[in-house]
């Protein structure tokens, strides 16, 4: 699978910052801020096999498709499909609370 495959539609993400897109091999492709960053793969990898420990009885498959890790400034968003982990940063738009 070629990188551009790997990527479609990544890039049009409203207020992404950077992707990975990551397998058990390591790195596939990366852009933007999480270019190159073998660190942050690493952690979102071992978040993804921790949380595939959590699994329904008798099932195969992971329970969950998608996690967000939200911080103050940003968050990840990181989705499961097949063999691959797509994780894209984004601008993390809180809203003031409203006080009536």
């Amino acid at each position: 699978m070629t990188t551009a495959a790997l990527t479609a539609g990544l890039e049009r993400i409203p207020d992404q910052l950077g992707y990975l897109v990551i397998s058990e091999d390591g790195v596939l492709a990366s852009a933007g801020e999480l270019e190159n960053d073998e660190h942050t793969a690493g952690v979102m990898m071992q978040m993804v096999r921790t949380a595939c420990r959590f699994r329904l009885p008798g099932s195969a498959d992971p329970w969950f498709k998608r996690m967000s890790v939200i911080l103050e400034d940003f968050a990840y968003t990181v989705t499961v499909s097949g063999q691959k982990v797509f994780v894209v940063k984004r601008h993390n738009n809180q809203h003031e609370p409203i006080n009536v």
